[in-house]
């Protein structure tokens, strides 16, 4: 039974005074014994001795039970509470691990964002979007998928698994008292990420399997097989789009709770990080002034997203 419940103080203060209420009773009772001993009413005077002696006996015993209670809880609450103590700070400190580790795991996602914001903003076709990632054909399209194989050799798409915050949380009492709507989105992060990174995977497969092994300026000159190189290409960047938006968000939600200290079991989502985009560019403008605010070692929680295009050469 846990005291802070309120059904312990109940017991216990029950307990306790009952116990008071039969001593009461006891002396009054005691008053009476007096009369009869006066009055040398002998029977009476045994009698309510008797009645005397269990009231105040059942009276202690009531006590003591409430008392012993009272400390048997007090010390179980408090190493309840030491331990998680324990345990939060335990739960920061690899929070904070992971912060850093997944910062530069992060850092990776500048190769994307050369590929996906060349000539503006990514925006999925079906969303709209109609920027160089998206219209390239003929020789840009050839130069596209160039990068894009630079990009499989320099980045190690399976490093990302390192985001993953449930593994931290969910053998500790934090995934009790988290949010659950928090804990549904890290949740839905981490799966998005791995799907992302698994079909990543598959994309580049598949586009070499479209250029079928000739040099790309060669398989572009036949319209069909450009057809299936530009559907892998944009395969290739909605996968890689996923990848960078789940990842960043999943990085500002962490730097958040990390900011947040011993308080982050208490947080109720922030709509700046959980409200879902129409396009990268569109969250990351709705989160800056938010991740501004939030520090995290020299810098602050925007920072660590590192967006911006990285050279490809």
């Amino acid at each position: 039974m846990d005291l802070n419940s309120g059904y312990g103080y109940l017991l216990i203060g029950g307990l306790i005074l009952v116990g008071a209420g039969l001593l009461v009773v006891s002396l009054i009772v005691n008053l009476r014994v007096a009369h009869s001993v006066r009055d040398d009413v002998r029977h009476r005077e045994k009698l309510l001795e008797y009645y005397r002696n269990i009231f105040s006996q059942l009276g202690v015993i009531l006590i003591g039970i409430g008392v012993s209670l009272f400390i048997f809880f007090f010390q179980q609450n408090y190493q309840d509470q030491r331990k998680r103590e324990t345990e939060l700070q335990q739960v920061l400190a690899k929070l904070a691990a992971r912060v850093a580790r997944d910062s530069a795991v992060v850092e990776a996602l500048g190769e994307f964002d050369a590929l996906l914001d060349d000539g503006g903003a990514y925006v999925s076709p079906e969303h709209g979007g109609n920027n160089a990632a998206v219209s390239a054909h003929g020789t840009a399209l050839a130069k596209q998928v160039s990068q894009i194989l630079l990009v499989e050799r320099d980045v190690d798409v399976q490093g990302f698994d390192i985001l993953n915050l449930s593994r931290d949380f969910e053998a500790s009492f934090v995934v009790n008292e988290l949010n659950p709507t928090l804990w549904f989105n890290i949740v839905r992060d981490e799966s998005d990420i791995k799907y992302a990174t698994t079909q990543i995977a598959l994309d580049y497969k598949d586009l070499q399997d479209a250029i079928g092994g000739e040099p790309i300026e060669v398989a572009i000159v036949n319209p069909e097989k450009e057809r299936k190189i530009k559907q892998e290409v944009l395969d290739v960047f909605y996968d890689a789009d996923l990848l960078r938006q789940r990842s960043r968000r999943f990085l500002g939600r962490a730097c958040w709770l990390f900011s947040n200290g011993r308080g982050f079991v208490k947080l109720a989502p922030a709509n700046e990080i959980e409200a879902d985009a129409r396009s990268h560019q569109e969250w990351l403008d709705r989160s800056k002034p938010f991740l501004t605010q939030l520090k995290s070692g020299s810098g602050d929680c925007f920072k660590l997203l590192q967006f911006g295009p990285a050279s490809l050469s």
